[in-house]
Formats: structure tokens, C-alpha cells, sequence
């Protein structure tokens, strides 16, 4: 079987974790492959409503294996209370495993990110605060803490030693106080009590998986415009969401990788600060933003709402290589006569393209939009394509069009079962 990866198309937020809770139905292992506890999945089913920012939205499946990869990074501290809530509610959690090599959050990156966040003042990025930036630095200046570390004290208090000077040096240059290393050491033996069992090296464990033909799913978190390389820098994450960093954050070769999943929305959405050329200030984005429920899964903070953009999609797919779609929150769009698509962007001196340029450019576009006929019916008791209103179908078809991929799920409201699931 192939492995699967389901990735944003556009700023995030497009409902990966409702489209992995679906196929992971019949799927045998589900890898998060980056990223950390910024950007929730929101997954609802026979057990609740939930926001899952570490845990694979696998783990409602007990028969699927879920593991946190390499390429994320974990703060503990958010992990076990996301565990707690499962377990509350009757989801078994024991089949969820954390790469030994995946590095932590620890409690001064949270620290610092807010701190750097607030001293930018109006040039704010709009990061979720929750150290994911310092993480990942330190991961790169190899002075970070990995998972598997934390079960060797003496070696936890060795890495400490290096890098505390340099948190604290920085610390004080806002005016705050240190931090000490009994502090990090005493959660540190606590986050070990609760997950030191969960933490193993992965490798054998996907190895095994893919050697046996299993089913795996790779689950990406934002998209690809909040891309590290190639998204809206410097108002991106700080790792790379995209389809090709799958088998780098999971742990195998690229080859075994032969279906990419774009998950996008029917309009566009986004969170936190950069171009979002076709945002709506005006009562049609207040009315996306309500019908939609547009409110940040980790921070509850409003999100940004628009047309889809076409330009945007069409990027996304040469990126990542999509083999087909799904289109979540169709049904958010039944009440509007008229749909807007933006197919291109024009420049202030009047030149037209049809691709994503770099930010400085990006931020003096205009969009350039198609209008469609709205459908004026519910959609949320279609289970196949011919169920669909016509103009709903036609306005899909333009979406595979712009990307060049075919449309095979639709979501047409929030529970698992309103799902469209198209044979191709």
C-alpha cells in the first residue's frame, strides 16, 4: 500500500485533522511528521470534540499506531494534558509513541518566543507563543534537548549547562529573571514518570510497518504557506509542512510516498500576520468568519477570511505534487448567491501573473477574481457527487482546474460521516 500524505494547501487551518480521523479508519500507522502544539486539528466523532496539537488524529482508531516523529518538536507539559482529555472521554491512548529523536519544548522557549514576540512590537509575526521558533533554533544551533535525552538525567543536566547561559543572557536583556536548572530537572523527572515509556526510536517501528505493506498516513500541520523555504517569510513557522519533509520528519525513504492528499477549504483562511491578498475586511469576511466558526483551534484568536485563492492553490500543488483534493467546510458556502475566486494577481503597475511571488511583492497585490452562482441549498446530507447542487459541483471543478489535481473528498459539514468520498 502506498504511503499517504495529507498536507495544507493553503495558510493552515484547512481541516487535515478531520480528513486523517477519516481515512484513519482503515489505516494502519499515522505519523505527525512536523511542527509542535501551534497549530490545532480539530476532530469530531462518536467520542466529542477535540483539539488535538500533539497527538496524530489516528488515536481514535485503537487498531492504528501513532507516532509523533522527528521532525516535531514536543513540549511535554501540553502533550500530557491532551492525553488526559482523550483518556476522559474513553480513548484508549496506548498506541501512541514518540520518536526518541524528536526535541522538547521546554518551558524557557515558550518564555522567550512571548518575550520576542512582545519586543517587535507592530512588527509582530503572529506566532502562537508557544516556543516553536526557539526550538526549532536551538535544534539548529545543536543546542537543544531530544526526547530520548530526558531518560538520562546526568545527560539532561550536561545539556542544561550549555544552554541556560545563553537563555538567561538573553532573558536579561529583557528585564526578566533567570531560569534555574533544579526547576527544568524537577519536570523533567516528572514528564519522564508519565511518558518515559512512550519514547522509543521509531525507525524499527515504521520500518517494520511499511516492510509488511501497511497503510500510513503522514499528517502535516499548517500549510504551505506558513512554509519555512518557501511559504510568507519571516511570517511562517519554523518547519517545513510541505509533502517532500514527510519522510525526513517520519523516518524512511522518499520513494514509498505515492499519494499526496492537499487538504484545503472552500475559502481561504488564515492566522497570525504576512499577505493574504484575498482577505475580506467587510461583512462578507465577518460572515465566512461566523458561519465557519473561524476562530483559531490554539489561541482562539479570529481568523483572517477570503475567497479561495486559485494563485495560491496552483503554487501549493506544484509544491507538493498533489495527486488529488479534499475540500472541507463546502457547506459554509450554501447561503452566498455569488462566489469569488481569485485566478491571478495584478501588480501595481498593472502586470498580471498567475504566481506566488516573494513577500514584498506579495504584500502590494491585488486579486483578480471570478464570480460564480452560489447554490442557495444545504449541502450536508450529501454523501456522493451527484448529490451535490450543480453549481456546487461546477465550482469544485474550477478548484481542480486551478490545481491540476481531482477533487476526492468533500466535507460538507464538521461530524466524520458528512464526507463526500468520490471514486475517481
Amino acid at each position: 500500500m502506498p504511503v499517504t500524505a495529507v498536507v495544507g494547501g493553503q495558510w493552515g487551518d484547512e481541516g487535515k485533522g478531520r480528513i486523517v480521523d477519516y481515512l484513519a479508519q482503515d489505516a494502519d500507522m499515522v505519523i505527525r511528521f512536523q511542527g509542535g502544539d501551534n497549530a490545532g486539528h480539530t476532530v469530531i466523532n462518536e467520542y466529542g470534540t477535540f483539539q488535538l496539537h500533539h497527538v496524530p488524529s489516528g488515536i481514535f482508531n485503537p487498531r492504528t499506531v501513532n507516532i509523533v516523529g522527528t521532525g516535531c518538536v514536543v513540549n511535554p507539559e501540553t502533550l500530557l494534558e491532551e492525553l488526559r482529555t482523550l483518556e476522559e472521554t474513553g480513548v484508549r491512548t496506548d498506541n501512541l509513541y514518540l520518536s526518541n529523536r524528536a526535541h522538547v519544548t521546554m518551558p524557557y522557549h515558550r518564555l522567550l518566543d512571548g518575550l520576542r514576540e512582545q519586543a517587535r512590537g507592530g512588527r509582530a509575526i503572529g506566532t502562537t507563543r508557544r516556543g516553536i521558533g526557539p526550538v526549532y533554533s536551538h535544534k539548529t544551533a545543536r543546542i537543544g534537548i531530544r526526547l530520548g535525552e530526558l531518560l538520562y538525567p546526568d545527560r539532561v543536566r550536561e545539556r542544561l549547562k550549555i544552554v541556560l547561559p545563553i537563555v538567561n543572557q538573553e532573558l536579561a536583556t529583557y528585564g526578566h529573571p533567570p531560569v534555574h536548572e533544579d526547576e527544568i530537572l524537577s519536570r523533567v523527572r516528572e514528564w519522564v514518570q508519565h511518558l518515559g515509556d512512550r519514547i522509543v526510536d521509531t525507525v524499527p517501528l515504521v520500518r517494520k510497518a511499511l516492510r509488511e505493506n501497511r497503510r500510513v498516513l503522514l499528517e502535516g500541520q499548517l500549510g504551505v504557506m506558513r512554509d519555512l523555504d518557501w511559504g510568507i517569510y519571516p511570517y511562517v513557522t519554523s518547519s517545513n509542512p510541505l509533502a517532500s519533509y514527510g519522510p525526513v520528519g517520519a523516518g524512511f525513504p522518499m520513494r514509498y510516498v505515492t499519494r499526496v492528499l492537499g487538504v484545503v477549504k472552500a475559502y481561504s483562511t488564515a492566522v497570525g500576520g504576512g499577505p493574504f491578498p484575498v482577505e475580506l475586511l467587510d461583512e462578507t469576511g465577518e460572515r465566512l468568519r461566523e458561519l465557519g466558526q473561524e476562530y483559531g483551534a490554539t489561541t482562539g484568536r479570529p481568523r483572517r477570511c477570503g475567497w479561495f485563492d486559485g494563485v495560491a492553490i496552483r503554487y501549493a500543488a506544484w509544491l507538493n505534487g498533489f495527486t488529488e483534493l479534499a475540500v472541507t467546510k463546502l457547506d459554509v458556502l450554501d447561503t452566498f448567491p455569488e462566489i469569488k475566486i481569485c485566478v491571478g494577481y495584478r501588480l501595481p503597475d498593472g502586470q498580471e501573473i498567475d504566481w506566488v511571488p516573494d513577500t514584498p511583492l506579495l504584500e502590494m497585490v491585488e486579486p483578480i477574481y471570478e464570480t460564480w452562482p452560489g447554490w442557495m441549498a444545504p449541502t450536508g446530507h450529501a454523501r456522493r457527487w451527484e448529490e451535490l447542487p450543480e453549481n456546487a459541483r461546477r465550482y469544485l471543478e474550477r478548484i481542480e482546474e486551478l490545481a491540476g489535481a481531482p477533487i476526492r473528498y468533500v466535507s460538507v459539514g464538521p461530524r466524520r460521516e458528512q464526507l463526500v468520498a468520490r471514486v475517481l
